[in-house]
């Protein structure tokens, strides 16, 4: 498949007006301006396709989702307290045995027809792995793991990680064991589960509560009431003193493989962190002023260097699984950040946190040809800033490979 459209947009190279990109066999041969030609080497007879105004890009990635948690659409009202809008989460959750596979299938529907290639799902269950692996997305799944007063962290890991070596591989499916946070996980725990995740990426929420800052600090406040009427506190736990990101450097975790998911409370300092360490920061903003956990300082993160990845969080959270939709809130709320960098952190950034930097996040020959065609009003000029004030799916279309 030859197509031609108003604009490419490699994503690595900037936007490309009147180009053309060619396909075949679910990988991109080539793209170029209006001024190239490209070199056909094929048996079989190249259609060529003119989209007219549209711009082509390569499928979004949501670095951030829990799609298991679907059948929660609506049911959990916005909170001003993460530690209690967390409460009512867990307490629907346990007035149900299984999440319903129905709700999951709808929401990997949605996330496709909204123009996203690769997710990274965050999963207590593994209710989605099949589901994904039906749908074509690619994904990196994150078994969470939870334990605040384990009695055997090293077994607890373990168990988790024999449980995802017993499933079946998929080729664009890699699943991985990942602590959930600060407060919900022990010091021990969070040491096995990194063992036992190898060289995959770590993703971990982060930062995301000024409640959770209360709780390092000095152990009280609402996270340690919640672990409390849970059973789930030990005694033997002490505070260290400090933010999150020193709390985990302190335990060595961070570093190029950690995904640190929210950042919301977040300071310069930390954020300098995270950069020098070459860490991604994955920012749902949507999901975090639903949940009470606060405003990201989206521009602060920009500004820090810290590679900036986007993701959704679940439709408990949020309205829907549009990362377009996410990048517009991100554009509100950093209206100075060039739009480029958002569709960066929209691509290529979430590719690579999430190890999957060879096969999605650019156009590039070699790369998977899982693209999306955007229509777009005649006569667009800025592009990139067109794509990140938000499009519907009913704007999207993916292209033939």
């Amino acid at each position: 498949m030859l197509y031609r459209a108003a604009w490419i947009l490699p994503i690595a190279a900037p936007p490309i007006p009147g180009g053309w990109v060619l396909t075949g066999a679910g990988r991109i041969k080539g793209f170029g301006g209006p001024d190239s030609s490209p070199v056909v080497s094929s048996p079989e007879p190249v259609e060529i396709v003119d989209l007219g105004d549209t711009a082509v890009l390569p499928g979004l990635v949501n670095a951030h989702t829990h799609l298991e948690l679907s059948w929660m659409r609506d049911q959990i009202q916005a909170s001003r307290s993460m530690p209690a809008w967390a409460a009512k989460l867990m307490a629907l959750r346990r007035g149900v045995e299984t999440d319903p596979p129905e709700a999951i299938a709808d929401a990997i529907r949605e996330v496709r027809a909204a123009g996203t290639t690769l997710v990274g799902d965050v999963t207590n269950t593994l209710a989605p792995y099949e589901l994904l692996a039906e749908s074509g997305l690619g994904a990196a799944i994150f078994r969470e793991i939870l334990g605040f007063n384990v009695s055997s962290p090293e077994q607890t890991a373990a168990a988790a990680r024999s449980q995802l070596d017993a499933l079946p591989p998929r080729e664009w499916l890699r699943p991985s064991v990942a602590p959930h946070a600060p407060y919900s996980v022990s010091p021990a725990l969070f040491l096995a589960v990194a063992q036992a995740a190898g060289n995959r990426p770590l993703s971990v929420h982060l930062g995301e509560s000024s409640e959770e800052m209360q709780f390092l600090q000095d152990g009280t406040g609402a996270w340690r009431e919640l672990l409390g009427q849970l059973g789930a506190w030990n005694d033997r736990w002490q505070p260290p003193g400090c933010g999150p990101v020193e709390y985990l450097d302190r335990l060595g975790l961070v570093n190029a493989r950690l995904l640190a998911v929210h950042g919301t409370q977040l300071d310069d300092r930390e954020l300098a962190r995270l950069s020098a360490a070459g860490a991604t920061l994955v920012t749902c903003p949507r999901s975090n002023r639903w949940t009470g956990a606060g405003t990201p300082p989206i521009e602060r993160f920009y500004a820090s260097g810290v590679r900036v990845a986007i993701g959704t969080d679940s439709l408990a959270s949020v309205a829907d699984l549009n990362v377009f939709a996410e990048l517009a809130e991100v554009r509100r709320l950093a209206p100075h950040v060039p739009a480029p960098r958002l569709l960066q952190s929209a691509t290529i950034i979430g590719a690579s946190a999430l190890g999957f930097a060879e096969d999605f996040g650019t156009i590039e020959p070699g790369k998977r040809a899982d693209l999306i065609g955007v229509q777009l009003p005649h006569g667009v000029a800025d592009v990139e800033e067109y794509l990140v004030r938000g499009i519907e799916p009913d704007a999207i279309r993916w292209l033939s490979s």
